[in-house]
This record gives C-alpha cells, structure tokens and sequence, in this order.
C-alpha cells in the first residue's frame, strides 16, 4: 500500500462515518487528500483526522473525479442523490446504505466470505456493504452452509439505538435522563418509549406482515450464502442499549453436525470469535471490538439438525465501518 488514495467520506458527521474516519488512521489506510462531503445546509463543521481539522465541502458541487474512493455512510438520500453520480465520474464507491442491498448487478461483499467479486468492481464502481445484522450473521453462517447446508434461520435480532446514528443515541439518553428525573419522555426517533423498554417493530408493515427491513434481509441472506432455498424467519426488537447488535439464533442444518465439530469449523472462521462463557453482553464484548462474538452454542435437543448460539458485534464497527475499510483494503491491495 504505498500508493496514496483520495477519500472523499459521506456522512462523517454521524456515528458510523466518525467511527470509519477513525479506523482509517487506526488502521494505517493510505489516505492521500480527504474531503468530508455534506449537504449545504448542514450544521457539521468538520473532523480532525491526521492531527488536523479537516472543514467539510459541499456535496453539492464536489468534483467526484478528485477521489479515488468515496464511502458513503450517511442518510439513504445521499446515496440516492450521489452514489451513482460519483461511480459515473470515474470514483469507486463503497456504500453502507441501504438503497444498493438488493440489486443483484451491485456486489454485496464481506471480505471475508466472498472478497473474490471486488474483480469485477470496474463494471458499475460500486460495491454494497451488507446491512449491520446481515454482515454478523453471515460470518456465522457461510461456513456452516458450506460444512452441512444451512435449511431455515429462526433469528430475534436485538437492535441498539445507535442503528438510528447520532440522533438515536441522543434520545435515549435524553429520554432516560427525563425518566430518573419524573419527567415525561418525548419519542422523536422512536415510535414510541425507547428507555427502559423494548419497541418490537421497528419498521411500518409491507403486505404479509413483513417490514422493508425483514424482506431485505433474507435477500441478503440469501445472495451472500448463494443459495436462495435457505429460509429466514427474523424478528426486530429495538433495545434501550447503545452500542452492539445482539442475535439469538436458531437454524437448521440440512445434514446434522455435533457442537464439538461445530465449534471447531467456527472457531477457525475469519472475523468471528468463539467465547465459551455464557455471559457475553454488548458491553463487556462487543463494544469498539471489530470482531463478531458467537457464545451459547448448544444442540436443540427436539430435532438432531437444530443448533442455537447467540451472536453480538459492534454495530459502527463489523456492522458497519469496519465491513467497508476492510473492502477498501481489499481493493487496493488485489485490485486498484
């Protein structure tokens, strides 16, 4: 990585583009010019990076062909607005939206797993970083769908409320700050109490029951495992926590594997750390950790192809960030 890289970085004025900003330095990536890009009318008034304060440009007027790679971690709008824009001026974009997730011409990539479709990046110069919950998951899966085939995915999936940004870890400490104080809460976020409670729908209902979020998630599933008979049942509850995304996990195997094996074939999983204590909670194990912790793994002991094991990860980080400096990684080691 000797060559510098132009960065031009969408959306550094919330969570996950500040948490990427700092990966960049944390992780040495060789960033020659960065531009921080917001709209306008923005109130953001810039970052440090470097050991110094870089202002933001409008996104309005940038030249995309200044960059060698974009990241866009902001709203879906920008997205909508400037992904496709950027990658026409020549510039490759990474995108943590969710608007590219289930166009099959846009490769959906975690490292890890399927690095091989970046060589293909120059078709579109556009490549989708999987939603949060669908990149822990999958570090999980593949390698038990490879081992034994994977049949259905029961999942709970407990969402912090930092998968809303800034404005979400905002509002539950300013609602629980009310709260302790007798005060009345305000839901601006949320629909609803998001302190010290649980919201189980996260999303409006599409016809049949199922939220946007839900739907898109087995079409990730299913792309990443390239596999389209495995079946996902998912269930969202947003959680008055932080920080780390939390999955209970219940799956069936096609073939019936044992939990010793099991926990070996995982153990040797790139991105995935195998606990054997029982008490892995967002904070003590998922917090600014970039790696996927899988504990609790167990034999259902109804059915010989039934396995159950809890899954956490920083939801900025693997979920987010940490999946696209990894991709870029990637690019300009193998292929820029």
């Amino acid at each position: 990585m000797s060559q510098l890289y132009d960065i031009a970085l969408v959306g550094a004025d919330d969570l996950v583009g500040k948490t990427l900003l700092e990966l960049l330095e944390e992780r040495k990536f060789p960033v020659g010019q960065l531009y921080l890009l917001a709209p306008e009318q923005s109130d953001f008034e810039g970052l440090r990076f470097a050991g110094k304060t870089r202002a933001p440009q409008p996104i309005e007027t940038f030249d995309w062909s200044q960059a060698h790679l974009a990241f866009f971690t902001g709203s879906d709008a920008l997205s909508v607005g400037y992904a496709e824009q950027a990658a026409e001026a020549g510039c490759v974009v990474i995108d943590n939206s969710r608007i590219f997730l289930d166009q099959p011409a846009i490769p959906l990539v975690i490292p890890e797993l399927n690095a091989e479709l970046l060589a293909d990046f120059r078709s579109h110069n556009l490549i989708a970083s999987p939603a949060q919950g669908v990149t822990q998951l999958l570090l999980a899966l593949k390698p038990i769908h490879d081992e034994v085939g994977v049949e259905q995915v029961e999942l709970v999936s407990l969402q912090p409320v930092s998968g809303l940004g800034q404005a979400g870890v905002d509002e539950l400490a300013r609602q629980t700050a009310s709260l302790m104080n007798g005060r009345p809460v305000e839901p601006a976020c949320f629909g609803g109490q998001i302190a010290f409670n649980l919201l189980p729908q996260n999303e409006p209902l599409e016809a049949g029951g199922l939220s946007n979020e839900e739907r898109r998630f087995q079409v990730q599933v299913q792309r990443l495992l390239g596999d389209e008979r495995v079946r996902v049942n998912l269930s969202c509850v947003r959680v008055p926590v932080f920080f780390g995304h939390c999955q209970a996990v219940h799956l069936r195997t096609r073939f019936p594997i044992g939990v010793a094996e099991m926990r070996a074939l995982l153990a040797a999983a790139p991105g995935l750390t195998v606990e054997e204590e029982a008490s892995v909670t967002p904070v003590t194990h998922g917090s600014g950790q970039d790696s996927v912790v899988l504990s609790g793994l167990r034999q259902d002991e109804a059915d010989p192809q039934g396995l159950n094991f809890w899954l956490l990860a920083d939801d900025t980080r693997k979920g987010s960030a940490t999946n696209c400096v990894q991709i870029a990684e990637q690019l300009v080691r193998d292929y820029l």
